[in-house]
């Protein structure tokens, strides 16, 4: 895996949570594995259509 080993990844680990702190990580986990799985559906060509319920004339009420 890019030629780092378990100890390069320990260091790694050690240097983040040092910079961002403990309690941020799970927060910089899910935000980084968001990213990826947009990547992936990006890359594979799925296009996504965002579906409201309701009648399309709604938000013209006032």
């Amino acid at each position: 895996m890019f030629g780092f080993g378990v100890p390069e990844l320990l260091i790694i680990l050690v240097i983040v949570l040092v910079i961002f702190g403990a309690s941020r990580l799970p927060e910089i986990g899910g935000a980084l594995g968001k990213s990826i799985r947009n990547f992936k559906n990006a890359s594979s060509g799925k296009d996504e259509i965002e579906i409201k319920p309701g009648r399309p004339d709604d938000d013209k009420k006032a």
